[in-house]
């Protein structure tokens, strides 16, 4: 499973990155806001960062207007994956840039038809939000495991992107719904690798040592 690091804080990612697992960046309008710096200033000084994927969103809501963004974003650095809204003009958009070989990330996708129309437009990723559906009572890893699913069968090439994950149980589960990549904030992250068992033996190592060379 790929590991994206979802934020747009420059010294989360900087801590991220010195982990050595997490393999890409994906942000959003709301998370570039909390920066209080343009969009393009902080894409730059990820992209000096992390040598990976990074999801880059556009504002405009018609398909003239997310072009011409798409543009300006891709010239940042190579990297750069135009993130889309899973709407009829960002839907078009992910068409025409996929034709002209720019990766795409299509977002806001709540149900298996709407990934079944991103993928036949070409996108790169499908973001399944499986977190905000759990707030409103439906399941999450259910619609992992149904995309998953309608893209075997079809041998779609795009790639599950579990997005909106809460915590280190939603990326197990999404792990064994089959999703390709898992983006999730810094602190979820650091969750994967804990365990009392972990720090409980490693306690009783370190005191067993200290008795040894006493």
């Amino acid at each position: 499973m790929i590991f994206f690091v979802d934020t747009g804080i420059i010294d989360e990612i900087k801590a991220a990155a010195e982990l050595g697992i997490v393999d890409g960046v994906t942000t959003n309008p709301s998370l570039i806001a909390k920066t209080g710096k343009p969009q393009k200033e902080i894409i730059k000084e990820i992209s000096q960062i992390i040598d990976g994927p990074i999801s880059a969103e556009v504002i405009s809501t018609n398909l003239k207007g997310m072009l011409a963004e798409a543009e300006d974003l891709s010239s940042i650095h190579s990297n750069v994956v135009i993130k889309l809204p899973l709407t009829e003009a960002g839907i078009s958009a992910c068409k025409v840039l996929s034709k002209q070989g720019v990766k795409t990330n299509v977002t806001l996708c709540f149900s298996p038809l709407q990934a079944l129309v991103a993928a036949k437009a070409g996108a790169t990723y499908i973001s399944p939000f499986v977190g905000r559906l759990d707030d409103v009572g439906h399941d999450g890893m259910g619609l992992i495991r149904e995309i998953r699913a309608i893209y075997d069968n079809y041998g779609m090439e795009t790639q599950i992107l579990a997005a909106s994950i809460r915590h280190s149980t939603h990326v197990r589960d999404a792990a064994l719904a089959g999703a390709d990549v898992g983006t999730m904030p810094l602190s979820v992250i650091r969750q994967l690798y804990k365990h009392p068992l972990t720090d409980k033996g490693l306690a009783q190592f370190l005191e067993d040592h200290a008795k040894s060379i006493r």
